[in-house]
């Protein structure tokens, strides 16, 4: 029999393979993996370390929508790193099943570690002390992955009942706009930089 004019597995079906599982039950395994792909369980570790290079698999696949351009574009560093969150909060936000996986693996990826490089460089160059520079990156994540996650949420996340009186929850949730995941993050995000300028030492 000729050879299939395709390769029945490579790195890039097993990251693909494995975002669906993902998505579809916030977790995989390695047998899932082979199962649908029609491969021995085995064939799987011939293309990736375990189970943890898979997830660093994902994390390239999902990480591959930020647009780290606000990094090195010469903007002041307030707006490229508020850029740059926008652009991670949209990425993890088609793939929210992911975060808690994504968050409890350490990061190994070098193309997302090269993100994180130029963060810390934008970050140094536009005068933050070294030992501010990584708290300053992750905080700024918590209000990226926190967002991300809230965009999965319902819309009606709060439902009151006439067992428990909330006349004021019920108040405030009127007049909230459409849109509250948006204005929430707009503001978490503007605090957050707003902060970070008591930082710079220049």
């Amino acid at each position: 029999m000729g050879r299939p004019s395709k390769p029945l597995l490579d790195r890039a079906r097993i990251a693909t393979t494995a975002l669906e599982l993902v998505d579809e039950q916030g977790d995989f395994s390695v047998p899932q993996i082979a199962r649908r792909l029609g491969v021995q369980t085995g064939s799987v570790y011939h293309h990736v370390d375990g189970r943890d290079g898979i997830v660093e698999l994902l994390r390239e696949r999902v990480a591959a929508a930020i647009d780290p351009a606000p990094l090195t574009s010469g903007l002041p560093w307030d707006e490229a790193m508020a850029a740059w969150a926008r652009s991670y909060r949209a990425a993890f936000a088609a793939h929210p099943r992911a975060i808690p996986l994504l968050t409890t693996n350490p990061v190994r990826a070098p193309r997302v570690l090269a993100q994180y490089e130029l963060a810390v460089a934008l970050l140094l160059d536009s005068g933050f002390a070294l030992a501010d520079v990584m708290p300053v990156i992750i905080g700024l994540e918590n209000v990226v992955l926190g967002s991300a996650l809230d965009m999965a949420a319902p819309e009606a996340m709060w439902e009151l009942s006439d067992e428990t009186p909330t006349p004021l929850l019920e108040r405030a949730l009127a007049a909230v706009a459409e849109g509250r995941t948006n204005a929430a993050f707009d503001l978490a995000l503007t605090a957050f930089i707003t902060h970070c300028h008591t930082l710079r030492r220049t």
